[in-house]
């Protein structure tokens, strides 16, 4: 289930791009970054994260590429959280246009209480509201 959906249209540039004029399989992991920030500014910013101590931990990526892309392609990015444990989160994302998937992935990672140092629980207002978007 696709439960706190973020999207973004992406932009190709002349330097993610190698000499046959595909993207480079490494942008696609900024673009992941990316789509992750997105999800954080949308469902629990960042700043609100760090007034209260806790930091984001990427801990895994993992990308299938499906279909080039090329300059002029128009993509779409999209992540959405799929799991949600004590202390860990999972997400699902995924490139696309109109006509392909051109990659899909899976991150996961913690949150870290950076006065404790030490892995922090899933903060409560992320947790609540992954709750109820499931349901």
């Amino acid at each position: 289930m696709r439960t706190l959906l973020a999207e973004q249209p992406i932009q190709i540039n002349a330097y993610d791009i190698d000499a046959m004029g595909i993207v480079s399989n490494i942008v696609y992991v900024r673009w992941f970054e990316d789509l992750r920030m997105a999800f954080l500014n949308e469902h629990y910013p960042l700043a609100e994260m760090m007034a209260g101590q806790i930091s984001p931990i990427l801990m895994k990526t993992e990308i299938e590429y499906k279909a080039p892309l090329t300059i002029f392609d128009k993509p779409v990015g999209r992540c959405w959280m799929v799991k949600i444990g004590q202390s860990s989160w999972e997400m699902e994302l995924d490139i696309t246009t109109e006509k392909h998937i051109h990659c899909t992935g899976k991150q996961s990672g913690c949150f870290y209480h950076l006065e404790k140092k030490k892995v922090a629980k899933i903060p409560e207002p992320l947790k609540k509201l992954f709750e109820t978007s499931s349901k």
